[in-house]
């Protein structure tokens, strides 16, 4: 999201929403039914939907375990006397919980809904969850509490309090600029820095003088609160209330991975028999810790790692190096076993659920950032830090997102350290020195300093906002990169280009904003379309040309991360699975071909076995998943723009037994090339009802593109994803 964990959505690009206004699934507000594809235009709540409301508000009650409970009426007094206030509580105040019910009891949330925003879809879904657990009331449609992520929406039209991520409000404001739904908003994370967060804060600076009613409220753990308070006093600073955190002291203890002869105090008692000057791997280093933290007392630990990949590996290094005590549930009675829990954002809810069930013995929770500021995982005495975290970066140099492996800074490192202390005095591990905590960065650098501009323009433009450079973010983006994202808008055609400076400002005239890019017709359904404006820029060209279902499917690929998997231990054996779907014209009509075998399968077998499956051929099952997901919502989105995407047709049975029979004996390749668009005895190529785009009927994809699709954005490892041929 995400671990940044979100990997899967273009920076800056806001998430869909399906909201219809009203916040009900399928429900319209009162008037004439909108045109397809569009929202309808807020009206408000009538006199009796106002008291249906204030009569549905429940008992309020508040945790006094919780720091923020004491400071509650202060807070209130606050949101009440000011449009704005930030709230500077430390990890564990309880402010992402119990601000929504100060909002409820002062009367908020009646004549507009109380949005609550959060920087991944796992944290969204979770605080609501918890809040409507704390208010008795069910979550979804039939109670006050609610929550909308992509794909999934839980509200009615009773819903009081909406849990979103902030894409999701970022594609509000396009049909409800005003933000008309809600009479309060509370920014949550606001440290992360995000893109999307941002663009949110820029936009309320600039909408509360035309919302006086509007109540805004930033919170976060380690926020720079002068500056963000300033930024938002337009006559005097708005105000900062500062709440304390954890009830127990923390020691912090350094254990770099390579050990210092000179410094005794970093070498763990568990690597005592490790040579001096050795450095250890990662694993390694955990396993020290781990050992080292159970020496010490009872007690969860919790372990942070860079990505999925990571997790994945420790998990299976853990449950080997606890041999016996490990136990694949908490409820056992066994002394001395341990459970492994990992949690990241692509787990299923039910998966991710475990991490807040019951247990009886010793936990280890292996988990992303996620962990770090968005969730509160309950019962932690102990962290292990090795300092790591995926962050996106843009290369000026080859135009491309990353998601390389970076230092993460002290505000990381501090959050890190203070989600142990809760329940008893706590222990946090640094996997480095103290020289190296202390060389890092305060904070982490912001989004916007670091990530393509493209989107945002287009989005800017198509809200009429005006130019980058007058817009109020917090950090004002490089000149460079506005300069980088113009051109690439005008390569495409979202924008007209004549009578432009260098910076993209427009000499003279007025367009859709203020000073601002003029949007051409094709820069209009670019910005409707919640993905990098040179993959939406495919998609409208494959409509021109009557292949939008094939590219659509390539389009969801190249906007998340690969299904396919090379374990270290198994490449060879990967790469001889994979090779089944390659095409030697193009590595994008791969993802085509493994698309129609992947979901063959699917129709062919039962769940779990379809599950074995991709586990066998080092497919991830998960992001199959989110590959359909992705794939589905662009057919939804795109619908009113006139692409009509028919689903990829799929092999006859008849057809994947034709096509077994033709493999040669004792191997997985067939006689010919499994990928190829020219009539082979490959299903996965040859079915089709309409006759298949080849390379000179339908060159936009691949041929024509290249400026649109420079290559895929993938995670900086020690695997590099495929390189996109064209």
């Amino acid at each position: 999201m995400s671990d940044n964990e979100r990997p899967t959505r273009r920076a800056g690009r806001p998430e869909a929403s399906n909201n219809n206004g009203h916040g009900g699934r399928g429900r319209r507000p009162r008037g004439s039914r909108p045109r397809r594809g569009q929202r309808s235009k807020w009206r408000g709540f009538t006199p009796e939907q106002i008291e249906s409301r204030r009569a549905a508000v429940p008992l309020i009650t508040y945790p006094e375990e919780l720091p923020v409970s004491a400071r509650r009426e202060e807070i209130a007094n606050a949101i009440r006397d000011n449009q704005v206030v930030i709230v500077a509580g430390e990890t564990g105040s309880g402010k992402t919980t119990q601000l929504p019910k100060i909002c409820l009891e002062l009367g908020r949330g009646i004549t507009g809904m109380i949005g609550h925003t959060q920087p991944r879809r796992i944290a969204a879904r979770s605080v609501a969850e918890r809040i409507a657990y704390e208010l008795s009331t069910p979550i979804g449609p039939d109670g006050v509490v609610g929550y909308q992520v992509r794909f999934t929406e839980e509200t009615g039209p009773g819903t009081l309090v909406k849990l979103m991520t902030d894409g999701i409000l970022l594609a509000e404001i396009q049909s409800d600029p005003l933000l008309r739904r809600y009479d309060t908003i509370i920014v949550d994370e606001a440290h992360e820095r995000s893109l999307n967060i941002d663009f949110i804060l820029g936009y309320l600076a600039r909408l509360l003088p035309q919302r006086p009613d509007l109540k805004v409220i930033i919170t976060s753990a380690t926020i720079d609160s002068e500056r963000f308070a300033a930024h938002f006093g337009h006559q005097a600073p708005a105000p900062v209330i500062e709440v304390s955190g954890r009830t127990y002291p923390v020691e912090i203890r350094y254990r770099p991975l390579t050990l210092d002869p000179d410094d005794p105090d970093t070498a763990s008692p568990a690597a005592a028999d490790t040579p001096p000057e050795t450095e250890r791997d990662q694993v390694t280093g955990i396993l020290d810790a781990v050992d080292e933290l159970m020496a010490a007392g009872s007690g969860d630990i919790l372990v942070f790692l860079a990505g999925e990949r990571d997790i994945r590996d420790t998990e299976s290094a853990l449950i080997d190096h606890l041999g016996p005590r490990y136990t694949p549930h908490g409820r056992t009675a066994t002394p001395g076993a341990v459970e492994v829990v990992p949690l990241f954002s692509r787990l299923s809810a039910a998966e991710q659920h475990r991490v807040f069930e019951a247990h009886s013995c010793r936990r280890i929770v292996l988990a992303t950032n996620v962990a770090e500021t968005s969730l509160t995982v309950p019962g932690i005495r102990y962290v292990i830090d090795p300092g790591l975290a995926r962050i996106s970066r843009y290369s000026n140099r080859t135009k491309v997102q990353r998601l390389p492996i970076e230092p993460i800074s002290q505000a990381s490192a501090n959050q890190r350290s203070g989600r142990c202390g809760r329940v008893a005095d706590g222990i946090a591990i640094r996997l480095y020195s103290q020289s190296d905590f202390d060389s890092r960065p305060e904070y982490t650098e912001p989004e916007i300093l670091r990530t393509s501009l493209a989107s945002v323009i287009l989005q800017m433009a198509a809200l009429g906002l005006g130019d980058v450079q007058d817009f109020p973010f917090l950090d004002a983006p490089d000149a460079r990169a506005v300069r980088d994202g113009i051109q690439l808008l005008g390569e495409i055609g979202a924008i007209e280009t004549s009578g432009r400076d260098g910076s993209g400002r427009r000499r003279g005239g007025r367009g859709d904003g203020v000073g601002g890019p003029r949007l051409t017709e094709v820069g209009r359904r670019l910005a409707r379309l919640p993905i990098d404006p040179r993959l939406g820029r495919m998609l409208l060209q494959a409509g021109e040309l009557g292949c939008v279902s094939e590219v659509m499917v390539i389009v969801a690929a190249l906007s998340m991360q690969d299904v396919r998997e090379r374990p270290a231990d198994h490449q060879e054996a990967a790469d001889a699975l994979h090779r089944r779907f390659a095409e030697p014209t193009s590595d994008f009509l791969t993802y085509l071909n493994l698309w129609r075998y992947l979901r063959t399968q699917q129709r062919d077998l039962s769940g779990s076995a379809f599950r074995r499956m991709c586990r066998a051929e080092f497919l991830h099952y998960l992001r199959v998943r989110e590959w359909q997901d992705v794939y589905n919502q662009l057919r939804q989105l795109a619908r009113p723009l006139g692409l009509a995407a028919a689903p990829v047709d799929l092999p006859t049975a008849s057809a994947v037994r034709a096509a077994a029979a033709d493999l040669e004996p004792g191997t997985q390749r067939p006689r010919s090339p499994m990928g190829t668009w020219r009539p082979p005895s490959s299903p996965w190529a040859a079915a089709r009802t309409r006759p298949a785009p080849t390379p000179s009927t339908a060159p936009c994809w691949w041929g024509c593109c290249p400026m649109w699709v420079p290559g895929t954005s993938g995670a900086a490892s020690t695997r590099a994803p495929a390189a996109a041929t064209s």
